[in-house]
């Protein structure tokens, strides 16, 4: 016992300690933004009134651990009435259930009415869980765009944690994802986002992606309107990913992951917990994204900037890359010319390496960039790639 108790000491101080220095970030940024462009309380007020309502839609089910998730959720999020936080709870868990209800007024509790069984193939009788996630997912969403008609919301899982800006990111990307049609969603996510793997010291930097990341993300009424109607009887994300769903289009994410999750039981099993999930970084440092020109993330701006970078870079192999790590610290680039080649690549690197139709995780154009024992790395097909093959799947 008393060792327990000092842990608790420990982890408290440690906690008290971390929000200090998030503290101590956002008020040299608020200093630093007011010392640049200097308000009267009038018009402060009447841009706050002015800025848009996102609602954060909560997808809980039967864990009682969703209170890690609102916790930080209520914590970080700068205002509650631009970010009203929704509840959705499927699953009728009673203990959940009353999780929920002790935030009382902070957060709104939806309950999905339906929790029958739904008749599956007998192939898929294994997969009941996944048909009951998306027929969730359909009702919360409709909730929230038809019953609620909020005109953009932030989709997070019960079992995700969020970053300190987590809202601070959202709030800077939206206005991007209104005007570019090339973009469909925000997500707070990187596939290959292992602490190894990222440079965390740039944690500002943010990239176009053709993989649909999901795991903390933001989408669009209009966005609810064309996929509701066809929407998925299971495995809702993957679907996603497909041609038909994406057309062309991109989501931004970040280097380093404003989510991370703590569900390693799920309807899943685990799948790419313990080797990949558990490692993700997530961002500690408060980046005043608002504050920054994302400009550049505009489709144009984007492919003629970041091609350049991948296909000025070097061309290594992999064995000189692993031998000559931590000597030369500049960009070098890993080329691949097959689905095989690939896969092989990816897995000798540490990286997600399975494809959904065709597109690597966090890849842009086919090409996945990340950090290798302090170097940026480009794993990318020849220059004059021409599209993705659905059947590398």
């Amino acid at each position: 016992l008393p060792a327990q108790l000092l842990q608790l000491a420990q982890d408290a101080e440690a906690e008290l300690r971390l929000q200090r220095d998030l503290l101590l970030q956002i008020q040299k940024f608020s200093r630093l933004q007011h010392h640049k462009t200097p308000k009267p309380p009038q018009a402060a007020s009447t841009a706050e009134a002015e800025l848009p309502v996102i609602p954060v839609l909560v997808l809980a089910c039967d864990r009682s651990s969703v209170r890690r998730c609102l916790d930080k959720i209520l914590r970080y999020r700068p205002s509650a009435r631009r970010f009203p936080v929704i509840v959705s709870q499927d699953c009728g868990h009673a203990e959940t259930a009353r999780v929920i209800a002790s935030y009382g007024q902070a957060v709104a509790h939806i309950r999905q009415p339906d929790l029958s069984d739904i008749p599956v193939p007998p192939e898929h009788r294994k997969f009941q869980g996944y048909y009951k996630i998306s027929r969730h997912y359909r009702w919360a969403l409709g909730q929230v765009f038809r019953t609620f008609r909020y005109r953009a919301a932030i989709v997070v899982e019960d079992d995700l944690e969020v970053a300190p800006d987590f809202f601070e990111y959202f709030q800077a990307v939206f206005p991007l994802l209104q005007r570019d049609p090339s973009l469909w969603c925000i997500s707070a996510w990187n596939d290959n986002g292992k602490e190894a793997m990222v440079d965390a010291g740039h944690a500002e930097l943010l990239y176009r992606t053709d993989f649909f990341p999901g795991l903390g993300w933001l989408l669009l009424a209009e966005l609810w309107d064309e996929l509701e109607p066809k929407w998925p009887p299971a495995f809702w994300d993957d679907w996603m990913r497909q041609p038909e769903q994406r057309r062309g289009r991109s989501c931004v994410r970040p280097e380093v992951s404003r989510t991370m999750t703590f569900g390693r039981k799920g309807v899943s099993h685990g799948q790419f917990f313990d080797q990949y999930l558990k490692f993700i970084k997530l961002n500690d440092r408060f980046v005043p994204f608002t504050q920054l020109d994302l400009s550049y993330l505009k489709k144009e701006e984007y492919e003629r900037f970041f091609l350049q970078q991948v296909y000025s870079a070097p061309e290594v192999k992999l064995e000189e890359l692993q031998k000559d790590a931590g000597r030369d610290l500049g960009a070098v680039r890993l080329q691949y010319r097959g689905r095989d080649s690939f896969k092989a690549l990816a897995k000798a690197l540490g990286l997600m390496d399975d494809l959904k139709s065709g597109v690597p995780r966090a890849g842009y154009r086919g090409i996945v960039s990340f950090v290798c024992r302090g170097r940026r790395v480009f794993l990318a097909p020849p220059s004059d790639w021409t599209g993705y093959d659905p059947s590398w799947s």
